[in-house]
Formats: C-alpha cells, sequence, structure tokens
C-alpha cells in the first residue's frame, strides 16, 4: 500500500521504518518541511520519503495522524476527506491546554480529529509506547505477541487499521466505535501502556 504519515516524532518515524520494512510505499512528513527530514530518512535507510504533510495525505491510503492532538486543526483537511485515517493522538491537557468539552468527556480527541478531516477514522497505536512499539514486533502465533486496540465506526476501515497492525508484528483487538471503543484505550485505561496478549486486553477492554 501506499501509505502517508503526518507527523514525524517517535510513533510517526517507528511506524514508518515498520511498514518500509515490510514492503509498504512510505512518504513522511512533519511541520518544518521536507528538507528537515533527511537525517530521519537516511537513519531509516530504506524507500522512506520526505515530503509535505499535504502531499502525505494526497499520497496515502491510509494516512497516519501522529502529531500532537493541540495541532490537529493544521491536518490537510480536504486531501484526508473521506480516506481510512489512523489516528495515534492522545490528549494531554498539560501539554495540549484544556478542553472543557474533552475533560467533561462529551466527546473524545478522536472525534474531533474526524469532524475535522472528514475521514473514516480508525484510533490506533496511542496506547503503546513508542519503544514498545519498536521493540516489541513478534511473529504470528508468538505467545508473547503484544495486543494493539483499535477503535473506529467503519468497518472497513478498521478491517484495513487491523490488517496493517498484523503485518509489522502485533495482535490488532477491536475496542468498538470511535466514541464509546476509543474511550477504552485513551490515557488513563487499564489497556493504556500495557503489554498483553490478545485475549487479557480483550478482557480488559470488554471490563470497561
Amino acid at each position: 500500500m501506499r501509505i502517508g504519515i503526518i507527523g514525524a516524532g517517535r510513533i510517526g518515524s517507528t511506524l514508518a521504518g515498520h511498514l518500509d520494512r515490510i514492503g509498504h510505499e512510505v512518504a513522511i512528513s512533519n511541520s518544518r518541511g521536507p528538507e528537515t527530514l533527511s537525517g530521519l530518512v537516511a537513519e531509516l535507510g530504506g524507500s522512506v520519503r520526505a515530503v509535505t504533510a499535504r502531499e502525505a495525505a494526497e499520497f496515502g491510503e491510509p494516512v497516519v495522524v501522529a502529531v500532537p492532538y493541540g495541532a490537529y486543526r493544521e491536518l490537510p483537511a480536504e486531501e484526508l476527506r473521506d480516506k481510512v485515517v489512523i489516528d495515534t493522538c492522545n490528549y494531554y491537557p498539560e501539554r495540549d491546554g484544556h478542553d472543557p468539552d474533552l475533560d467533561a468527556d462529551r466527546t473524545t480527541s478522536s472525534e474531533r480529529i474526524q469532524a475535522h478531516t472528514g475521514g473514516n477514522l480508525v484510533k490506533a497505536f496511542n496506547a503503546i509506547h513508542w519503544e514498545d512499539l519498536r521493540d516489541r514486533a513478534r511473529p504470528p502465533g508468538d505467545p508473547e505477541r503484544v495486543a494493539i486496540p483499535l477503535s473506529g465506526s467503519d468497518s472497513q476501515a478498521k478491517a484495513v487499521v487491523s490488517g496493517v497492525i498484523d503485518e509489522i508484528g502485533f495482535a490488532p483487538v477491536i475496542a468498538g466505535d470511535l466514541g464509546g471503543g476509543g474511550r477504552r484505550h485513551q490515557p488513563g485505561t487499564s489497556v493504556y501502556g500495557a503489554l498483553l496478549p490478545a485475549d487479557e486486553t480483550s478482557a480488559l477492554l470488554r471490563a470497561h
């Protein structure tokens, strides 16, 4: 697949390395311009190419969004509309500023991003620390394979993202729809940061 990544921090660059390794075409961007990504591209050592955020959105299907939540309004909404968008973001009020609706749990960060982009949003990769995403990939059937929860309201989009998670060496576990499901694996939940197999992760998600 052609996969665009908006955000070249730890999660975005780690995913770029995994996806390139298994043969996907990857284009990655940051907020400062592609010329500032030459070091990362050289470090990844594959065929990942640096582009602008708008170009990454146009290029990819799906498109990974790996920016601080507070910057989501800068995402190129027109280019993301109707695409599968993988939302790795978390709301941290000390970093992003307080949002009264999120603080009161009237909505979620993913629903905010979906409303802005108009994409078929799937929340994933938000509950795993980047070092574990880098180091804990395992082949299918390995008893130490770590689960990654995902949530979304479009079944086809969830199938695409589940396939990506499985391909890079983790076990996809669907938590539910974008709102209710996403709440089950946001910061502060029992699965956030947990390194558990699929059955244990599923049990914890059901308990919420």
